[in-house]
C-alpha cells in the first residue's frame, strides 16, 4: 500500500513538473513577445494618436488612451518576465563561472606541479641516461612507452588548460552581455512606468470632462449603437434571404443553413482547414474593439455587443478578401458607407465601413484581393474596418480564424 501511494505521488510530481515546464516560455519567445507588444505601442500611436482630428471627442480620446495604457502595461509585464528569465540565466552563468574557475585553478596547479617535477627530474638525470640505465631490453621498451605516455599526458593537460581558459573567458563575456541586456530592459521599464503615470493623469482629466458632459456623450453613444444595430439587421436579412434562395430548388422552406453544391461544400471544408491561418483583412492594423458582449470602457452599466472586430489601419488602406469566394452582396449604409459580403461555401466574411468598392455582385474573388477603400472618419481621424465572420447565420469570433501576430 505504501509503495503504491509512493508511486502515485511520484507520478503526480512528474505531471506537475512537465506541466510547469510546458508553461515556461523560452528566452527567445519572451523576447519576441516583448518586441511584438512594442510594435503594438508604435501602431497605437500611429493609428490612434497621430491621426488628424477635426474636433475634440473626449469619449473617443479616453477609449484610445485606455487601450494605450493597457498595451503599455502588457509591455511592462513582458519586460518583467524577460528580466526574470535573464536573472535566472545570470545566476546559472555565475554558478558555472565559479565552478569553472575552481576547476581551472586546480588544473593550473596540477599542470604547474607536473612541469616543475618534470624539470627537476631532467636536471637530475637526462632522459637518455634514464633510458640507457635500463637493466634489460624489456625495461628499456617500457621506459620509452612511459616517456611517450607522459609527454602525451602533459600535452593533453596543456590543451585542457587552454580550452578551459577560453571557455571561462567566453562565459564571462556572455555574462556581461546578459547583465547589459538586463540593465537596458530595467531602464526601459522605468521609462514606460513614467509614461504610464503621465497618461493616467490625462485619463483622469478626460474622465472628469466626460462626467460633466455625460448626457451629451451618452446620447452620441446611443445613436452609434442604433446605427450598428441597423447595419447588423440588414446584413442578417441578406444572409437569411441568400440561405432561403439556396434551398428553393430542393423544396426546403425553412432551412438553418445554405444548401451547398459539391463545389461550395469543398470550398467550405478548405475554409475550415485554414482556421487560425487566414490572412488579416487589412495589410497592417490594430484591433481596437474585440468580438462579443463587453462592458463599455467608460460608462459602467453600459455594454457593447460587437458582432465582429474593429481594426484600425492607415488612411487610404484597402479591405482585402481573407479567402477565395464569391460576392454575395454589396450594401450601402448611412453616410454612403458600404459593406461587402463574400460567401465561402456556408461561411461569410463581411467587410463593413468602406468608402468605395472595387467589386461587383456575383464576382469570383481570390484570397488577398482588394475589395474597397476603408472609410476615414473626419471627426476621429480613424480609418477603421469592421470585420465580421459568420457560418450561415451564426456569428464567429474572427480572432480565432485569422493569423495570430507574433
Amino acid at each position: 500500500m505504501f509503495i503504491e501511494h509512493k508511486y502515485i505521488s511520484l507520478l503526480f510530481f512528474l505531471f506537475l513538473t512537465i506541466t510547469s515546464s510546458a508553461q515556461i516560455k523560452s528566452r527567445k519567445q519572451l523576447e519576441l513577445d516583448r518586441k511584438r507588444i512594442k510594435n503594438e505601442i508604435i501602431m497605437v500611436n500611429k493609428l490612434l494618436f497621430d491621426a488628424k482630428k477635426s474636433e475634440k471627442n473626449a469619449l473617443e480620446d479616453l477609449k484610445d488612451l485606455n487601450q494605450k495604457i493597457a498595451i503599455r502595461e502588457q509591455y511592462i509585464s513582458a519586460i518583467n518576465l524577460e528580466v526574470e528569465s535573464l536573472s535566472n540565466g545570470i545566476a546559472i552563468y555565475e554558478d558555472d563561472i565559479k565552478q569553472l574557475e575552481k576547476k581551472l585553478i586546480k588544473l593550473k596547479e596540477d599542470y604547474a606541479e607536473m612541469i616543475y617535477k618534470s624539470y627537476k627530474s631532467k636536471s637530475q638525470q637526462s632522459s637518455t641516461l634514464f633510458l640507457f640505465s635500463s637493466k634489460s631490453f624489456y625495461q628499456a621498451y617500457k621506459r620509452v612507452k612511459y616517456m611517450k605516455q607522459y609527454a602525451s599526458f602533459r600535452k593533453k593537460q596543456g590543451e585542457e588548460v587552454h580550452l578551459l581558459t577560453n571557455k571561462f573567458l567566453r562565459l564571462k563575456d556572455s555574462l556581461l552581455i546578459q547583465k547589459g541586456l538586463k540593465d537596458t530592459l530595467l531602464s526601459n521599464e522605468k521609462e514606460q512606468k513614467s509614461k504610464i503615470e503621465n497618461e493616467k493623469d490625462d485619463q483622469k482629466k478626460l474622465i472628469s470632462e466626460l462626467k460633466t458632459q455625460e448626457k451629451k456623450y451618452k446620447k452620441k453613444l446611443r445613436i452609434k449603437q442604433q446605427e450598428e444595430k441597423k447595419i447588423t439587421q440588414s446584413i442578417d436579412k441578406i444572409i437569411k434571404e441568400a440561405i432561403a434562395k439556396s434551398n428553393v430548388k430542393k423544396g426546403i422552406k425553412k432551412a438553418k443553413g445554405f444548401s451547398l453544391t459539391p463545389e461550395a461544400k469543398a470550398l467550405a471544408v478548405k475554409f475550415e482547414l485554414n482556421k487560425g491561418k487566414l490572412p488579416w483583412p487589412v495589410k497592417s492594423g490594430l484591433i481596437i474593439r474585440k468580438f462579443g458582449k463587453q462592458p463599455h470602457p467608460v460608462y459602467s452599466g453600459n455594454y457593447i455587443n460587437s458582432t465582429g472586430i474593429h481594426i484600425a489601419t492607415q488612411k487610404g488602406s484597402n479591405a482585402m478578401a481573407i479567402f477565395n469566394g464569391e460576392i454575395l452582396a454589396i450594401q450601402t449604409q448611412s453616410e454612403g458607407k458600404k459593406s461587402v459580403l463574400i460567401r465561402h461555401g456556408n461561411y461569410i466574411s463581411i467587410y463593413n465601413n468602406l468608402e468605395s468598392v472595387y467589386v461587383t455582385d456575383g464576382q469570383k474573388i481570390k484570397t488577398g484581393q482588394p475589395l474597397g477603400k476603408i472609410f476615414t472618419d473626419r471627426i476621429t481621424g480613424k480609418t477603421k474596418l469592421i470585420f465580421v465572420l459568420s457560418k450561415n447565420t451564426t456569428r464567429l469570433n474572427p480572432t480565432n480564424w485569422i493569423l495570430k501576430i507574433n
